[in-house]
This record gives C-alpha cells, structure tokens and sequence, in this order.
C-alpha cells in the first residue's frame, strides 16, 4: 500500500473549519500557499459559526489591488466597516454561555483590537493564536511560487475546503465527529463550524476531536 504524505498544502484561512485543522493536526509538514489568486466566497476570509438564529458567516471585507488577478499574500483588509466588533460581537454572543468561553476569549481579543493591512497576517495571527489554544507545536512554511499542479509527496488540499457545497470536494480522510454545541437544544449538531466552535464547547478536548475526525490513510 501507498504510504500517506506527511505533507500538506493548505489556503491561508480565516479561523479555518474545523476539516481545516484536521489537516493541521494530521501532516507532519504544514504548507500554506502564499502565491495562488485570490478566491472570493472563500474560508480565505471567512468563517462559519453557530449562533442562536443559526449558522452565521463572518466575513473580512478585502480590497483586492489587481482586482481578480491579485495574490492572497497582496490582498488588504478593508476597515471601511467596523467589521472587527461586528465579528467580535458575534462569537461573544454566540458562546458567551460556552464552557470554555472565558478560558479562550483573551487569546481572540487581539485580533479584534490590532488593524492587520494584509489579510495574509490577519489569518496568520488568527491561526497561530488557534495553535496555542490548540496546544499544538507545529510549525508552518509557505510557498515561494505558486504552482498549479503539486508532487504526489504532497497532498493538496488548496481547493477543496470551501464553504458553498457545490465547490466542496468529498474527503475521504475526513469524517465530522459530533460534539456538545451551545445551541443544541435548538438545532441538531452542524458539522465543520470554524475551529472557533469546537474549543469554545470542548476546549482541551478539542484536540483528540480533530484527532477522531481523521480516516484512516492509505
């Protein structure tokens, strides 16, 4: 049998899902790809939470420079909008009442406070806080070019994590585990939230969540 990669190539993301960081946790090598186009409706500057009305997308206004021929690493964030306390406001209400909410919120303010221009550091700042609340150690390196077709020492994952269904590849590494939501009194269990949701509800169990989540390889 094939011996699975220990490398993967992922987008940057915006508090990833949940899919997201099964890869992070399942690689050895983790790669983010600083070179491609930028992608709109993407996790490249959204994410997705459980609130009381249901699931909400937040969502970083961008100024793409060179329009739809700009690379992620060129992209701005657009501060036209307050859209930092809309986003803050957001997970504040929706998991204020989380088991961890108070352990983890400290680790989040910042990114709400400090004005990043590139979303690249934006998400780069969002991820490593996500690392240490994880409490995992890895590393990452990015990309020097972009390069549409990847070794087969690589697995690429770069456009098959999206948050619209139709541009959702199947992964057949991956499986949602179900878990304790705030909300689920009120809703049936929503699978591959941001990673905002999942340590909110289970906190250092999070990780062996991700952990359970992961098929096994070929």
């Amino acid at each position: 049998m094939d011996k699975h990669p220990n490398s993967v190539l992922l987008t940057t993301s915006y508090f990833g899902s949940i899919q997201y960081y099964s890869k992070i946790a399942g690689y050895s090598n983790i790669i983010i790809e600083t070179h491609e186009n930028y992608q709109k409706q993407s996790f490249r500057n959204r994410c997705q939470i459980l609130t009381a009305n249901g699931v909400m997308p937040l969502t970083v206004p961008v100024v793409r420079p060179n329009g739809n021929h700009t690379p992620i690493q060129d992209v701005l964030v657009d501060y036209a909008t307050n859209w930092q306390r809309i986003h803050f406001k957001a997970i504040e209400s929706a998991y204020r009442t989380a088991a961890y909410y108070e352990h983890y919120i400290e680790e989040i303010i910042p990114l709400f406070e400090q004005k990043e221009r590139f979303l690249l550091d934006l998400n780069i700042k969002a991820h490593k806080a996500v690392m240490g609340i994880l409490g995992i150690s890895k590393g990452f390196t990015v990309t020097s070019k972009f390069e549409p077709t990847i070794a087969n020492s690589i697995d690429d994952y770069r456009y098959s994590i999206h948050p619209k269904q139709q541009k959702h590849d199947n992964d057949d590494n991956f499986c949602a585990v179900s878990y304790f939501q705030v909300f689920s009194d009120r809703f049936p269990f929503v699978a591959n939230l941001s990673i905002i949701d999942l340590v909110m509800n289970l906190g250092p169990d999070s990780y062996s969540i991700l952990g359970s989540s992961i098929l096994a390889q070929k």
